[in-house]
């Protein structure tokens, strides 16, 4: 199943009970590694996505924190939602550098949050975008900045 058509199931299935995590299973055949974090989408509109992980050991560090890799991981997942999910059918991406900043130990669900304006592209384009994560008391736990090379193809 292509991104695009797996991102137009989104208006279907967010409508109706059990749907957004309907919708977040099928992106787990897309992206499998990242499903393994049992990340769901909340939402989602072209340019801002919020994607809720729930606690799990599974995802925890030796001090019983959510590992710093999860956390990257998860802030890369939703920018990537709002990147590839807001693109044109004709134009690709594919992340070039990832960058994190730990503001606090991340305990309890989360909330990761992207807003970004996809530009016109017309040739190999960085696009460089921020990705936040909050806690359940919504403080800032850390704070992603992904690169993005954005081409058009045929």
């Amino acid at each position: 199943m292509s991104i695009n058509k797996i991102f137009s199931l989104w208006k279907i299935f967010s409508r109706y009970p059990f749907g957004k995590w309907i919708f977040s299973y099928l992106i787990r055949f897309v992206n499998p590694y990242t499903g393994r974090l049992g990340a769901k989408v909340e939402h989602f509109e072209k340019g801002h996505v919020e994607v809720v992980l729930q606690d799990k050991k599974k995802n925890r560090n030796h001090l019983n924190s959510v590992h710093a890799i999860a956390l990257t991981n998860l802030g890369e997942f939703t920018s990537g939602i709002a990147v590839l999910g807001s693109l044109p059918s004709n134009i690709r991406g594919i992340v070039t550098h990832i960058s994190i900043d730990f503001i606090k130990k991340a305990r309890g669900t989360l909330k990761a949050v992207c807003r970004c304006e996809i530009p016109v592209i017309n040739k190999d384009t960085d696009f460089l975008i921020q990705a936040e994560i909050y806690d359940k008391e919504k403080d800032l736990v850390a704070r992603i900045q992904v690169n993005w090379k954005l081409e058009p193809y045929e």
